[in-house]
């Protein structure tokens, strides 16, 4: 057999081997599929996480990875991107290559005193959505003033209406949701009038979805 042949016929061999290693990866991804389930997302820690330190952008990026693991070994309230870490910080410290839980974190601390009620308002404590948005740049948002906006449900009429339902209303704690975090819903402790702390318990039965947002950011 000539050079060029045998050329020719290598080029051939590694070509099928090449097809058939694939498809025995394939093969072997959809038998892992079957047994375990499906990949799925799931995030877990580059490095160790001191307890009580919020993440911010930066750290997220640095300590934290994505990993495709199957449905089966996925825990329960494991997150799904780095994203949905940031502003919180560890309740404790979580060793590099943990996965990373919702309930794990939490709203960073304050040391600073609570703010003072006028004598016209009272501490009341509300289910509300948004609130991650509130502790994104990583500062503890306790103290600060947020605007409480409603959303209705749609009627026979068309789209439902949003308003604000009370407006630069005192912060005075922010505490996790059903799931564990303030992604989603989570509870918010406001300090708010008599006739303000009795419209948003009746949108909690009514409204779609009662949203704190900064005061001002509408």
């Amino acid at each position: 057999m000539s050079r060029r042949a045998r050329a020719v016929a290598f080029g051939v061999a590694a070509l099928v081997a090449a097809i058939a290693a694939g498809a025995i990866a394939d093969g072997y991804g959809d038998s892992v599929a079957r047994g375990y389930g499906a990949l799925r997302p799931v995030v877990v820690a580059s490095a160790q996480l001191p307890a009580g330190k919020p993440l911010d952008p930066s750290a997220a990026e640095a300590d934290l990875e994505v990993r495709q693991v199957p449905t089966r070994f996925v825990p329960a309230g494991a997150l799904r991107d780095r994203t949905e870490a940031i502003g919180l910080a560890p309740a404790a410290a979580i060793p590099s290559g943990a996965y990373l839980l919702a309930a794990q974190l939490r709203p960073p601390r304050s040391d600073r005193p609570g703010p003072v009620l006028a004598a016209d308002r009272r501490p009341v404590q509300i289910a509300v959505t948004g609130a991650e948005a509130l502790a994104v740049t990583g500062a503890d948002p306790v103290g600060s003033r947020v605007d409480v906006v409603i959303t209705t449900e749609p009627g026979d009429a068309g789209a439902g209406r949003t308003y604000v339902a009370a407006s630069g209303v005192p912060l005075l704690g922010l505490g996790a949701g059903p799931e564990g975090d303030v992604a989603g819903a989570a509870e918010a402790t406001l300090g708010l009038t008599r006739r303000q702390a009795l419209r948003l318990i009746a949108a909690e039965s009514f409204a779609r979805q009662v949203t704190v947002m900064p005061e001002g950011a509408r």
